[in-house]
């Protein structure tokens, strides 16, 4: 038997078994109210006759005689009349009227009129009045019996006995227990519908699921959120998170999540939009962590219950990737070198079969000052750091095979080396393999111009293509809605894209911003600032005194104009 279904009859059950013992308590007060009704009408009926003049006087004449009237003359007496009288308009079962002596003055059986009474009266006639339930010669009966005072006051001269019969007591006893039916049968109603209603409310907030289905989901929930490498948040209709792993507080950096919503914990604009949207949002930078974030609405049944939002960490990842980036550009750069390497040799081995042995010698000598690398970037000369000259490099001699030709502007100046290359490789690699792309897309000359500056600590880059510039309508730091099947995801072979270079560039207090949106025949310049990525110790000559002549950032991190 379900849960639910217990819990019913459970209900009903209670509800039955408190219905009957309020309906029996009912009833027991409603027969008691019935009885203490009939024993104060019997009591105020015989107060009446016992106060009436006439009867008071007709008693104390009868009670001073040496001996009581005959049966006969008290049937035709005025007592009996009265007594008679008082019957009939009240519905009494009896109006008895007696003597000090107990003796029957009045009685509705007439042949008893002269003779003592069945009850006890001596407490009637010590002056008290006395109302009881008592056998008597008219049976059971709801009787009050009255002391009756002679008309110049004294001792009681005799009494004056009135009874109901239950039958007459009892006579709305049947509507009394019809109320009590009936409102017995409201409230078991009630409780059954409240108990259908309980039933109903109950499998609607647990969706189905009984207590021990429950409690394995519970268990199932925490072994599956604590043993998952990723971060797990589960937030309802509303926003509001209910439920968390350690993973997905670490990353994001949230003490105690549940119970407020991501906007009340300050989680960046990216996850909001990703979990109001349904959507993913990868190169998403929070503290010194890259992270991919994915909201999956949730539904069951037809109904939504929220939205699963899913965290990765894709910081090694990332570092990975442009390490390997790195490498490949590095590679191609060695293939070009070794096929040009192997012309030069070519060349040599020709002028030494020709005969030509003083050629061949100056030819060899003018390879070994040239050094084994021969980068065809114009004033690479100006970049003191050996990974960004390869990197420069690597890429120009790719950009190359592709038609496009990378040049270091002329006032280019970095003389300290690079001691965060990771962030710097990721932003300037980037930067160039767009620009490149760009570059391919437009006009002949197709070129890229790189500018490189020390400011400090700091180092200011700035890439400007051949290409057709960057729509008005086009936010280049935009993030891209999901993925479609035959797209690739950038982190993914492709490059961290624009907004994560921003991300990343703003980690450290820099940014990435466009400067020229370019258009009519000119291309886009972006720019970029990487704040304490140079090691000033290592500087073999003075930099620039003064920050003149270097492109400025923007004074708003999402001015992109």
């Amino acid at each position: 038997m379900r849960f639910a279904t217990r819990a019913v009859l459970l209900l009903g059950v209670t509800v039955v078994a408190v219905v009957a013992v309020c309906t029996a308590v009912f009833a027991l007060l409603g027969i008691q109210q019935l009885r203490e009704e009939a024993e104060k009408s019997a009591l105020n009926i015989a107060r009446t006759v016992a106060v009436d003049p006439q009867v008071r006087a007709e008693v104390a004449r009868i009670s001073a005689q040496a001996e009581t009237p005959s049966p006969e003359r008290l049937r035709s007496g005025e007592l009996q009349r009265l007594a008679q009288a008082v019957t009939d308009r009240t519905g009494t079962l009896f109006v008895v009227i007696a003597d000090d002596a107990g003796i029957r003055l009045a009685h509705p059986d007439p042949s008893l009129l002269g003779q003592r009474v069945s009850t006890d009266f001596r407490d009637v006639l010590a002056g008290n009045e006395v109302v009881t339930w008592e056998q008597g010669t008219l049976g059971v009966s709801a009787r009050a019996k009255v002391p009756l005072l002679p008309p110049g006051g004294g001792r009681p001269v005799g009494e004056v006995s009135v009874g109901f019969e239950p039958a007459s007591v009892f006579d709305d006893l049947p509507a009394l227990i019809g109320g009590i039916a009936a409102a017995a049968a409201a409230a078991l109603v009630l409780g059954v519908l409240a108990a259908v209603v309980l039933r109903r409310r109950w499998e609607r907030l647990t969706l189905g699921l009984q207590p021990e289905e429950l409690v394995a989901l519970v268990q199932n929930q925490a072994a599956v959120l604590d043993g998952v490498g990723d971060g797990v948040i589960a937030l309802d209709e509303s926003g509001t998170v209910r439920v968390s792993n350690e993973t997905a507080r670490r990353l994001l950096e949230l003490p105690v999540p549940e119970g407020r919503s991501l906007s009340e914990l300050g989680v960046g604009p990216v996850v909001l939009a990703a979990v109001r949207e349904g959507t993913a949002g990868d190169g998403v930078v929070a503290g010194d962590r890259v992270l991919y974030v994915d909201a999956q609405p949730v539904r069951h049944a037809g109904r939504d219950l929220g939205t699963v939002l899913i965290v990765r960490d894709r910081t090694d990842l990332v570092a990975l990737t442009e390490r390997l980036e790195t490498v490949r550009a590095m590679t191609g750069a060695l293939r070009v070198q070794r096929h040009e390497f192997a012309n030069r040799m070519h060349v040599a081995a020709g002028l030494l079969d020709a005969g030509r042995v003083e050629e061949a010698r100056d030819f060899l000598s003018e390879q070994v000052q040239r050094g084994p690398v021969d980068y065809a970037v114009e004033n690479l000369d100006e970049i003191g750091d050996a990974l960004l000259h390869a990197l420069i490099g690597a890429h120009a001699l790719e950009a190359g095979e592709r038609g496009v030709r990378i040049a270091v502007t002329a006032d280019s100046l970095l003389l300290s080396p690079v001691r965060d290359p990771e962030d710097v490789a990721a932003v300037l690699g980037n930067l160039l393999h767009n620009a490149v792309r760009a570059a391919v897309e437009g006009p002949e000359p197709r070129r890229v111009e790189i500018g490189c500056y020390g400011d400090g600590a700091d180092l200011v880059l700035t890439v400007a293509d051949s290409g057709s510039g960057v729509p008005h309508d086009v936010d280049p730091f935009a993030r891209r809605p999901r993925l479609d099947a035959a797209e690739t995801d950038r982190v993914h072979g492709l490059g961290v894209g624009l907004p994560l270079s921003r991300e990343l560039a703003r980690r450290g207090g820099g940014d990435v911003w466009l400067i020229e949106a370019g258009g009519d025949g000119s291309g886009a310049v972006f720019g970029a600032r990487l704040v304490d990525v140079l090691d000033t110790a290592f500087t073999s000559a003075s930099g620039p005194g003064d920050d003149s002549g270097l492109p400025a950032a923007p004074s708003g991190k999402d001015d992109h104009e």
